[in-house]
């Protein structure tokens, strides 16, 4: 599934327009890359756990030459299913 067919399915299950559910979807997207980067982490009980994960610096190789390579630190997103989540999935 695609961002078009779920921004669909979000229309079709909320009873709401299309152009209604890209907004939804819009603010959505746009509240967690917003908030994410200074909460540091945003819970959704039984849904998920959006969480910054903070990445160090490290070496590593290049797999061409075999050179090693200084890697910077980064942060990265963690995303992790709620069990009410995942059992209905795996239901």
């Amino acid at each position: 599934m695609n961002k078009l067919e779920f921004v669909a399915a979000l229309a079709q299950h909320g009873a709401m327009s299309k152009v209604d559910a890209e907004k939804m979807f819009q603010v959505f997207r746009h509240t967690l890359e917003t908030e994410l980067p200074t909460a540091g982490k945003i819970v959704f009980p039984g849904f998920c756990t959006f969480e910054v994960a903070e990445k160090p610096a490290r070496k590593g190789r290049n797999p061409a030459t075999g050179q090693e390579i200084d890697i910077p630190a980064k942060k990265s997103i963690k995303f992790k299913a709620g069990k009410e989540f995942a059992d209905k999935v795996n239901s």
